[in-house]
């Protein structure tokens, strides 16, 4: 292939990093999102995929990633390499941005590779590292480089959140409660597979979006906690097997509810079991709900009908999330490519402080729950 993608003087030239498998892979869905044009200010120029460009182009996945591999080499130009040290230089005067889609285990090496690669903006996926000293080291790394780093802290910018903020701001006394559910069935089988499969814990992969919420929006961080609240009659820990016999202890369900020294106040609850919908609710003074905004709402289930057939097979919450992806896709593109302020976008910073505040709540709730 001879004609590679170029960006236009108001777009940032796009390197995705992990693309996984057509219909499973997040970096996918953020493909098909910048080739169909719903992101103006981000141009997917390159694809870096080393396992199904690898080793895994001959097991599953491995057929649906080479029909899709043609496609945007044909009909969009896209240029496709297994490490981002084969991807050619930036040409000056271009803005290029990396957006990391892969393993998390993988990421400070790849934002190493990145800012190497000539990135100006490098947008990771959450959680960003596995620990607080990777997601600092990493912080000093692409600082010392001048390179800035947006976090995919989606909820940042969703619909639910930000009506629930506005409602409680323009109610005296009000409190918000935060509350993500999943849709893992409700037994050993279910929730072993789930534990095992999400071993840093529930609070560093399922809740870690609504404590980027509570360092991004009420001011909480470690040092600035007063108090944690455990709803022990909601909240519960099991200890489980998972697929390979290796048992696992974990939250099912927590709630809790944080007061800070500056006067805030937010409540937190996420249920493995709990269904396909998240909410954020706002009560009053008294303790009475008085506002409630569920993620998908009706304007999201049309979408969500219309992404299901032009996309059969899709992970499910690909749809429910789709508007949010792309407002944090554009935003972090336009940042790269203009400068311009990238709104409510979680940096580096957040992302440190919400693996901070999982470190501390985990040990602290599972000495509650076994008391």
């Amino acid at each position: 292939m001879t004609e590679v993608a170029t960006p236009s003087p108001n777009q940032a030239e796009v390197i995705l990093v992990g693309c996984g498998c057509p219909l499973r892979g997040m970096g996918w869905y953020h493909a098909v999102q910048m080739l169909g044009n719903e992101c103006p200010s981000a141009k997917l120029c390159y694809i870096v995929e080393p396992w199904f460009l690898g080793a895994g182009a001959s097991g599953p996945g491995g057929a649906e990633f080479a029909e899709f591999k043609s496609k945007a080499e044909a009909d969009n130009q896209v240029g496709f390499y297994t490490s981002l040290s084969d991807v050619p230089p930036v040409t000056d005067g271009v803005k290029r941005l990396a957006l990391i889609s892969g393993r998390t285990i993988d990421n400070p090496r790849l934002l190493g590779e990145a800012i190497a690669a000539g990135c100006s903006v490098i947008y990771l996926e959450k959680p960003g590292a596995t620990t607080v000293a990777e997601l600092e080291t990493m912080k000093k790394q692409a600082a010392d480089a001048n390179v800035e780093i947006c976090m995919g802290y989606n909820k940042n910018v969703c619909k639910y959140v930000r009506n629930a903020r506005e409602f409680a701001a323009s109610t005296e006394g009000s409190h918000v409660t935060f509350v993500s559910n999943n849709t893992y069935e409700n037994n050993a089988s279910s929730l072993g597979e789930c534990f095992e499969r999400n071993a840093e814990g529930m609070l560093k992969n399922m809740a870690i979006h609504e404590l980027a919420l509570l360092a991004s929006f009420y001011d909480v961080t470690v040092d600035n906690i007063e108090s944690v609240e455990v709803d022990k009659a909601f909240s519960s820990m099991q200890t489980l097997a998972g697929p390979s016999g290796k048992e696992f202890t974990d939250f099912d369900k927590v709630k809790f509810t944080i007061k800070t020294k500056t006067g805030k106040q937010v409540s937190v609850q996420a249920d493995r079991c709990g269904g396909a919908t998240s909410y954020a609710m706002v009560s009053d003074a008294d303790g009475n709900e008085v506002f409630r905004h569920c993620m998908p709402d009706e304007e999201d289930e049309a979408n969500v009908s219309v992404l299901e057939a032009k996309y059969p097979g899709a992970m499910p919450y690909f749809f429910s999330q789709d508007p949010d992806y792309t407002t944090v896709k554009e935003r972090v593109a336009k940042l790269c490519a203009t400068g311009e302020e990238a709104k409510d976008i979680a940096t580096i910073d957040i992302a440190i402080s919400a693996l901070q505040i999982a470190e501390y709540l985990t040990p602290m709730m599972q000495k509650e729950l076994k008391a």
